[in-house]
């Protein structure tokens, strides 16, 4: 308001001071955003996002390169999904139980006072897991025996969750195979392949339950890593087959019972071992061949047990020793390094120990393994033709009528020329004598000896008393009585002549010659238990 102490100003005048200062006030921000901007890029600081920033558009997809040369691998890939999805729902998961029940604890004299009733244990419940797959639609299935032996009760899932309880066919503890059965619809059996015409190389899947219920129906893949494997200290006790499939595929504990899979879908092994310092996989699985499973699966559910025939003979697998001396250029064949009763089916037809089994009904035979399972799943009174390689490249063929074998064996099983555990054994009571052409020291057996080590007088030989470490007889099957097992070996021939004295034994040697194989002779006595006689071969070192 005008007055006398503020004079007014005109309009105008006081509109463009009021106008001078906004453009002041303008001038400072602009100066101001300015200089942020030469800080904010002096200092590198983040500019706007591109969604921030109008125009811009999303990062268009790559399309995948083509690549003739990996158009096997994509069809190999899509191959295991189809297996997977095909045998997949046969395999079952397998849960065991078996309750061990303890008496009540009786109290002591004085204490029962305390207590109103006598202290009970609770039962003891072990727990076990594994795997199996179907075979049939009315619900039989194969497992390992060592999944659910001694059980007292086994539940089955299935892979759509449904959930049963199984009832024992029957178990066969030699071969570690297991039938099952459940009362079940809708299921879907998997196709039984032919395990011997796998070959190895080829491509395999392993379906099972690794680990228990976290990891149920895992798939892994490998190759078949070898064939005729022998897993005798991997396996339960009174398990004998020799002839596993090896495979890379991992397998940890719970695959015990699930298939080894062919990329046709086939199931050519029942996965049932693994070889590793930790228990878990490192490499080396091993499946029982589903050829041999067949036969044990057909006989336990027709007849709920096993029977197997028998040649009568022990056996192992031929050395390069054995071929060289029966004329063989490659080194294949099962050696009869014993024959295991006078009256057995192979001593009557004429197979003598020392003699190497090369074929039967005319199919090759490679291993003892292929022997075990070709004899051991025939009928008792069935005849087969052993075709034998002897010294110098002669080829025998025999007809052989094969008998029962006890429930306990395997048919055809090795000879068991390992040393049992025993008492003190017969010392040594004459000087010995050094045989540089095999490595050992060697005693006459007098009558005096023979009675010391359990055996008729009139048994004549040499026993074995010593043996050179890297001399030729050192990876031999020998044993002596320092050794401190209870046994004892006696030489009685050498390639088929008797030998009483330690000089008729360094005089066969000599005849043989310096890096010539001969066949020894050898009868294994024990402090306790029978006489086992075999055959070893091999190579005279120098003189």
């Amino acid at each position: 308001m005008c007055g006398l102490r503020f004079p007014c100003k005109p309009l105008k005048d006081a509109m463009s001071a009021r106008s001078l200062n906004w453009l002041k006030f303008g001038g400072l921000v602009a100066l101001a955003f300015a200089l942020g901007l030469l800080f904010a890029g002096l200092l590198n600081l983040p500019h706007a996002s591109d969604a921030q920033e109008p125009g811009r558009q999303a990062i268009a997809p790559v399309q995948a390169p083509s690549i003739p040369e990996a158009k096997p691998l994509e069809q190999l890939s899509q191959a295991f999904a189809a297996v997977a999805d095909v045998v997949t729902p046969s395999v079952v998961y397998i849960q065991s139980q078996r309750t061990e029940r303890n008496a009540g604890r009786r109290l002591p004299p004085g204490m029962e006072q305390f207590f109103g009733r006598p202290l009970r244990q609770q039962p003891q419940v072990e727990r076990g897991s594994g795997s199996g797959f179907i075979v049939s639609t009315d619900g039989y299935i194969l497992t390992n025996n060592h999944v659910i032996a001694n059980s007292d009760r086994v539940t089955v899932r299935l892979r759509d969750n449904r959930q049963f309880t199984a009832r024992l066919v029957g178990t066969d503890p030699n071969t570690d195979v297991a039938v099952l059965k459940i009362d079940a619809t809708g299921l879907k059996p998997v196709a039984l392949g032919n395990s011997d015409d796998e070959r190895i190389g080829e491509w395999v899947l392993a379906i099972g339950n690794p680990l228990g219920e976290g990891l149920t129906f895992t798939v892994t893949s490998g190759i078949i890593s070898a064939k005729g494997r022998a897993l005798n200290a991997l396996l339960p006790e009174g398990t004998g087959i020799s002839d596993f499939i090896q495979t890379d595929a991992a397998i940890n504990p719970g695959n015990s019972g699930g298939p080894l899979v062919n990329v046709k879908g086939e199931v050519i092994g029942i996965n049932s071992a693994i070889a590793s310092e930790t228990g878990f996989y490192s490499g080396y699985g091993f499946a029982i061949p589903i050829n041999l499973v067949k036969n044990v699966m057909n006989q336990l559910i027709t007849t709920g047990t096993v029977h197997r025939a028998a040649l009568g003979v022990g056996i192992r697998d031929a050395s390069r020793e054995d071929a060289a001396y029966v004329g063989m250029n490659e080194i294949r064949g099962v050696l009869v390094s014993t024959i295991t009763e006078d009256n057995s089916p192979a001593a009557k037809a004429g197979i003598e120990p020392g003699d190497v089994i090369i074929s039967l009904d005319g199919k090759p035979v490679d291993r003892v393994g292929q022997l075990q399972q070709e004899v051991g799943f025939r009928k008792p009174g069935d005849v087969v033709k052993v075709e034998v390689a002897r010294k110098g490249g002669v080829r025998k063929t025999f007809d052989v009528r094969l008998e029962a074998l006890p429930d306990s064996d395997l048919a055809s099983a090795p000879s068991d020329t390992s040393a049992d555990d025993g008492g003190d054994s017969a010392g040594s009571t004459a000087p010995a004598a050094t045989m540089n052409l095999l490595g050992i020291s060697v005693q006459s057996v007098t009558p005096a000896l023979a009675q010391q080590l359990g055996v008729p007088r009139t048994t004549r030989g040499v026993m074995v008393t010593d043996i050179a470490p890297g001399g030729p007889a050192y990876d031999l099957n020998l044993v002596t009585p320092a050794q401190g097992h209870g046994a004892a070996d006696i030489i009685e021939t050498v390639e088929g002549k008797p030998v009483r004295t330690d000089a008729e034994l360094r005089a066969a040697l000599k005849s043989a010659g310096a890096g010539h194989i001969v066949t020894l002779g050898i009868q294994r006595v024990f402090a306790q238990g029978k006489p086992n006689h075999f055959v070893e071969r091999v190579r005279l070192g120098e003189p």
